[in-house]
């Protein structure tokens, strides 16, 4: 069991560093919930982050709305997990810095499964980004 799970973080390192090679542009994310978000990529958390909230206020949330909740790099791929509780209040959380789309949609639904589901009405992987912050569509 111990040689599958090393053998599984070499494989994911390997993931990794074909990520790193990319460049070590980071992404950052903010997020005002039921108000707006923002994304950015940078070359430090404190200018991606900077950013990500100027953009969160740009649908009209105030800055101190605009949480900066999420810093990769490398970026990588992104997914943007939303979830609804019971009563109706919804929010969006994110995941960074996976080596391809199709990994960072399986983090989003891990993210998904692991949500008290008591609480919780639905949860989605709703969005994808490329590691130019690019919004991808989800086929």
């Amino acid at each position: 069991m111990i040689r599958q799970l090393l053998l599984a973080a070499f494989v994911a390192a390997g993931g990794a560093s074909a990520a790193w090679s990319q460049g070590d542009s980071g992404i950052a994310f903010a997020y005002a919930p039921e108000q707006g978000m923002g994304v950015c990529t940078g070359d430090t958390a404190e200018a991606a982050l900077s950013c990500a909230r100027d953009r969160c206020t740009e649908s009209g949330a105030a800055a101190e709305d605009c949480a900066q909740v999420a810093w990769c790099q490398p970026g990588g791929w992104s997914a943007g997990v939303g979830i609804m509780h019971n009563e109706g209040i919804h929010w969006t959380e994110f995941t960074c810095g996976w080596p391809t789309k199709e990994a960072a949609i399986a983090a989003g639904k891990v993210r998904c499964e692991h949500q008290d589901k008591q609480y919780i009405a639905d949860c989605v992987v709703a969005v994808v980004y490329d590691p130019d912050g690019n919004e991808i569509p989800i086929e």
